[in-house]
């Protein structure tokens, strides 16, 4: 049978764990979202065409949205693991009745539920600014649960194989954030050069960042299936690897 109320300590855990660092968790990406929309959509917008058929403020706020959700979901889960193995915590969970399955539960839950939190508030502070929400619920709700799904299983990978803090922040500075921000949350495929548009079809947050769109705009670049397809194997891939990672027990025995 399974340890509901074990699992339910762990999510809790990781929720209340957050709480704890709000003024680390909530305030940045809200205020970063403001400094974006100001910048780009208020001050830059007016002198962009419409992109896709919609101003071009309206075309980032999604962008913006998905962005912190992917950073996020990666945030929580891998400095919640790395911190737990350097101070050696992570060996109490270990020997607790939890299956490798409800840890792996307990740790995901927690970081996908930080992801949409923030997501939303960043949807509901654009909203306050652009006067723009989401026209369709179904895939709002979809791109955001799966691509957090994804970030939070390769930030808790990140986690367990990371020897100090400066690797997790490296993933985050030189992968993550690059990937991100050349994956069309301020711009379209369609207006790079031919060359770069190829280029850029390899890059998979184009994939999350355009179905997410599209529950903004109705529009989408590559297609609302191809979308979706790419961004649950992506997901089911890392959340794959994260599970034999944890049953194997890599880095987690001393």
């Amino acid at each position: 049978m399974s340890n509901f109320v074990g699992l339910w300590a762990l999510v809790r855990r990781e929720m209340k764990r957050t709480m704890m660092v709000i003024n680390q968790v909530i305030w940045p990406p809200l205020i970063t979202t403001v400094l974006y929309i100001y910048v780009f959509g208020f001050s830059l917008g007016p002198r962009i065409k419409d992109v896709g058929g919609v101003p071009y403020v309206e075309f980032l706020l999604p962008g913006l949205v998905m962005f912190n959700v992917i950073t996020s979901s990666y945030d929580e889960t891998s400095s919640s693991m790395f911190q737990q193995r350097f101070m050696n915590s992570i060996q109490e969970l270990l020997i607790a009745p939890l299956s490798y399955v409800e840890i792996l539960v307990g740790f995901l839950a927690g970081s996908v539920l930080r992801g949409v939190v923030i997501g939303t508030l960043v949807m509901l502070l654009g909203f306050g600014l652009v006067h723009f929400v989401p026209r369709d619920v179904g895939t709002y709700l979809y791109f955001m649960v799966v691509t957090s799904l994804l970030f939070s299983s390769c930030g808790l990978i990140a986690g367990l194989l990371g020897k100090t803090f400066d690797n997790l922040a490296i993933i985050n500075t030189f992968v993550i954030s690059p990937l991100t921000f050349i994956g069309g949350i301020f711009s379209s495929s369609s207006m790079l050069p031919p060359a770069l548009a190829k280029i850029a079809n390899l890059n998979p947050m184009v994939y999350m960042i355009d179905g997410f769109r599209y529950s903004y705009t109705g529009g989408v670049e590559y297609g609302l299936f191809v979308d979706g397809l790419v961004v649950l194997v992506l997901a089911l891939a890392a959340l794959a690897a994260a599970f034999i990672m944890m049953q194997r027990g890599v880095n987690l025995r001393v």
